[in-house]
């Protein structure tokens, strides 16, 4: 869920997970307009991206984008997704994203979505008690022990964090 100035915007989701190969494929559904053209798509996608690529070392991120939607190809391809081959002539068509393909093309967004959210902005990740009972969570920890900075794991009522130290 997206959470902004105290109000639910919208929804940052990924599904099709493919734990093996590591890929999912990720949405972003923003259900007032008028955060658009702000900075906050840009902020959502990046700690999203971030996050799959660092905290679960993910190889690819897939993304299904309308080919009359100019804006949302635009946005998509700024961040780094590619068109997949064989998708030209259709209509929903399949983007994917490597680690690679991300730092190279989303450089200047991340760092503009950096001094956004502070210069020592850490990423963190809530585990929700749901996510305990689907059992993502447990996979998601799993995952967790090759992240590459120090976490801590604090305990609270809204479930388990992890936490850059």
């Amino acid at each position: 869920m997206i959470h902004y100035k105290g109000e639910k915007i919208g929804l940052l989701n990924d599904k099709n997970v493919n734990w093996e190969a590591r890929t999912s494929e990720s949405g972003l559904f923003l259900g007032r307009t008028e955060f658009y053209a702000t900075f906050v798509p840009y902020l959502v996608s990046v700690a999203g991206i971030e996050a799959t690529f660092y905290f679960l070392n993910w190889n690819k991120q897939f993304a299904h984008i309308l080919r009359s939607n100019s804006n949302a190809i635009r946005y998509n391809t700024q961040l780094g997704y590619r068109l997949c081959e064989g998708q030209e002539n259709v209509e929903n068509q399949k983007y994917e994203m490597t680690r690679e393909s991300f730092e190279l093309a989303a450089g200047k967004i991340r760092k503009a979505v950096k001094q956004l959210a502070a210069e020592d902005a850490k990423i963190s990740l809530l585990l929700e008690p749901a996510d305990f009972i689907s059992g993502i969570a447990q996979k998601v920890e799993t995952l967790l022990k090759d992240y590459p900075h120090p976490l801590d794991r604090i305990e609270n009522h809204e479930g388990i964090w992890y936490k850059e130290v």
